[in-house]
């Protein structure tokens, strides 16, 4: 697991905030989500960089309600879950 240095502070690691909270719509690409690892579904997102992803993730995005079902979560946890999510896709 790739731990970046301000995982330190957060809550819950980048990987804890995705088995929770999105994987189980990104692993099989539910309601359009891209799925994990498609590179091609990520590519127009990966455009808009991570801030812009944070952004997405914050209003919500069609099935996906606001902050990823993750009300609790920082933006810091958030944009460490984004940063694990494309790691492989980058």
């Amino acid at each position: 697991m790739l731990v970046l240095p301000a995982q330190a502070s957060l809550a819950q690691t980048a990987e804890e905030t995705v088995v929770k909270h999105c994987q189980s719509c990104h692993n099989a690409g539910l309601g359009g989500a891209p799925a994990l690892g498609d590179n091609a579904a990520w590519a127009p997102r990966l455009d808009k960089g991570v801030d812009g992803m944070l952004a997405t993730v914050r209003a919500g995005k069609g099935a996906m309600p606001p902050k990823g079902t993750c009300m609790s979560c920082s933006d810091d946890e958030l944009r460490a879950a984004i940063e694990h999510m494309i790691a492989g896709v980058r």
